[in-house]
């Protein structure tokens, strides 16, 4: 493979993992968040898929706008490619795709249960993140999974402090 197909590809892979990880961690800090602070099902469900939608859009543009500018800054031009434009495309699909798992128990469960399951899904889903991504690129599973694991429930651990904090009785 040469260095400018492991360039594309890394790009594509950063992208997959930024997006999944990134998605994981605000839905289900922002849902529990907004669960801790008292806000009923259909709230959170309604604002959970606003965020996915919003989200994944604004990270696939974010993608695509930094991607470009970096092509423009190494090639000097300001013409598009489609590795910044298929960049893009992972980032948004791999966001969109991922916020359903945080969601997905406020779908069905009431808000006492949706909760600890959203926070469950989220956090398997960052250690098997962490460990296939390892795995693919020959590296040691369960040390990046565990790494993922942590640096991801650190911040979901922030949305649930922050929906204590303003928690409405």
């Amino acid at each position: 493979m040469s260095n400018k197909s492991k360039d594309v590809f890394a790009l594509y892979v950063r992208n997959f993992i930024f997006g999944v990880e990134d998605s994981l961690v605000s839905t289900v800090g922002l849902l529990s968040g907004i669960a801790v602070a008292g806000l009923p099902r259909q709230d959170i469900f309604i604002t959970g898929i606003i965020l996915i939608f919003v989200e994944a859009l604004s990270m696939g543009a974010g993608s695509y706008l930094s991607e470009q500018s970096a092509e423009e800054y190494i090639n000097h031009n300001d013409h598009s490619t489609l590795n910044s434009i298929f960049g893009a495309f992972i980032m948004f699909f791999s966001y969109f795709a991922s916020g359903f798992i945080p969601l997905s128990p406020y779908m069905f469960l009431e808000v006492d249960f949706a909760f600890p399951t959203s926070i469950s899904f989220s956090l398997v889903a960052l250690l098997l993140l962490g460990m296939a991504s390892a795995k693919y690129f020959k590296r040691e599973t369960v040390r990046h999974g565990i790494r993922m694991l942590i640096i991801g429930g650190m911040a979901i651990g922030i949305g649930v402090l922050v929906g204590n904090f303003v928690h409405t009785p």
